[in-house]
């Protein structure tokens, strides 16, 4: 069984994207190559910069945590960032 990932992005422009993956790493590439593979909503913003993973089990369960993590205002986005330690504080929008 693999174990699924929620992950979020910040784009150029300081707006936040959020995704699953099995892996996000390789899945943040696709997206930074911009090919056919990447997110529509992330095209023409680069450069982007993973700024959180988390493992979330299984896909339903990544699943249920991406939407929640969606629904979130952007400020407690950026609390949920900083308290995994990958930005800087202070280093959004």
């Amino acid at each position: 069984m693999e174990t699924w990932h929620v992950y979020m992005i910040r784009c150029a422009d300081g707006s936040l994207y959020t995704g699953m993956s099995t892996d996000p790493k390789r899945r943040f590439a696709e997206h930074e190559r911009g090919g056919p593979r990447a997110a529509r909503y992330l095209k023409g913003r680069q450069p982007l910069e993973l700024v959180f993973t988390c493992p979330a089990g299984e896909r339903a369960e990544a699943m249920k945590l991406e939407r929640k993590i969606k629904s979130l205002p952007r400020l407690k986005k950026l609390e949920l960032i900083n308290k995994a330690g990958m930005l800087p504080a202070g280093g959004g929008r």
